[in-house]
């Protein structure tokens, strides 16, 4: 594995899973990006050696850790601590990027501001709402709720700081109104909130460059090296494999496994704007035959797809490599299929 990997590896905390809690690997890597809900509980999983996807279920349903449009127009998951913070420093970018798309439907800051209030006063006292029963409140209030014209109010309420997620409700998800669900969350300036982002940014994903850190956190380039400038000495910038990187200053990696089952979206992937390093040159169009598929790494390189097919209390991992996998390929993907197995409490088998 190159230098690049290694420290990749580790500061993911892929190499070792070295977080206790579920909470505790979302507020070390910043944000996980979960718009595939079950499959970003894995990549929480993956994180923290021991804990299971009911645990992870737990700490969802609690509050501890929130699921929400912050960064680029897309759901993460956000400590709970964090999330006010994080949307007053992020949110305004969402919203411009959205501005183009809610126009063409109609939908105006008078509109957002009634279906505001109408979600909220829904939502007040403490209950937790679907997306069904929301609608039918909107609908009753005389505004437009279906389909991407809902889909589009919510998102701007989540992007306004007026709700986020709320606890299961079975199979279905809720929303909950943000005063009331996170009481304890903090505001910060705007400085500290760039240096804070950055700094969870680098430590975490490092080595990474300034136009990662902008896409990863939908901030522009200016912000960018001004969020890097504002941690001082506690960034440190260095040339790794020809990229100009940032990473923290005293991080230590240490070598381990590099071959992993990763969920779609896995923060390993989708939070870097250049990911040619990653990437095995026999998978350059890995995503092209299975667009949704998970994703194969060996020896920390994107090396092809996985899926999971489930059946009767059971379940199948399906491999797909563009490339055949060496025996120790396949000793460690069967590891790591044993641990999705320990995860969600399901007997899995491998096939590749």
């Amino acid at each position: 594995m190159t230098p690049l990997i290694v420290q990749r590896l580790h500061n993911q905390k892929l190499s070792d899973a070295g977080c206790r809690r579920a909470a505790d690997v979302v507020r070390w890597l910043g944000a996980v990006q979960a718009q595939e809900f079950r499959p970003a509980k894995w990549a929480i999983g993956l994180r923290a050696a021991g804990v299971t996807e009911a645990d992870v279920d737990a700490a969802f349903d609690r509050g501890l850790i929130l699921r929400t449009h912050v960064m680029r127009p897309t759901w993460h998951f956000v400590p709970a601590a964090d999330i006010r913070w994080m949307l007053e420093l992020t949110g305004p970018a969402v919203s411009r990027r959205m501005a183009p798309y809610n126009s063409r439907m109609g939908l105006d800051a008078a509109l957002f501001a009634r279906s505001h209030d109408v979600v909220a006063r829904a939502l007040e006292g403490g209950r937790f709402l679907t997306r069904a029963e929301l609608a039918e409140a909107l609908a009753r209030a005389g505004i437009e709720a279906r389909g991407q014209h809902l889909a589009h109010l919510l998102l701007q309420a989540e992007v306004d700081g007026v709700i986020f997620s709320g606890p299961r409700r079975g199979r279905h998800q809720t929303y909950a109104l943000f005063d009331e669900r996170a009481p304890r969350a903090v505001s910060l300036s705007r400085d500290e909130a760039l240096a804070e982002l950055a700094w969870r940014y680098f430590r975490s994903h490092g080595p990474a460059t300034l136009r990662d850190f902008s896409w990863w956190s939908g901030l522009g380039m200016a912000d960018a090296r001004a969020a890097v400038a504002l941690n001082g000495t506690r960034l440190r910038e260095s040339v790794v494999e020809g990229r100009r990187c940032w990473h923290a200053a005293r991080s230590v990696p240490r070598s381990g496994s590099g071959t992993h089952l990763l969920p779609i979206y896995d923060e390993y992937l989708i939070a870097y704007r250049e990911r040619d390093a990653v990437v095995h040159p026999a998978a350059r169009n890995v995503a092209t035959p299975d667009p949704f598929g998970h994703w194969v790494i060996v020896d920390g390189r994107l090396a092809g797809t996985w899926r999971l097919i489930e059946d009767k209390g059971c379940a199948r991992i399906r491999i797909s490599t563009p490339a055949p996998l060496t025996r120790a390929a396949r000793r460690a993907l069967l590891a790591s299929a044993r641990r999705l197995a320990g995860f969600n409490g399901t007997p899995v088998s491998l096939a590749v």
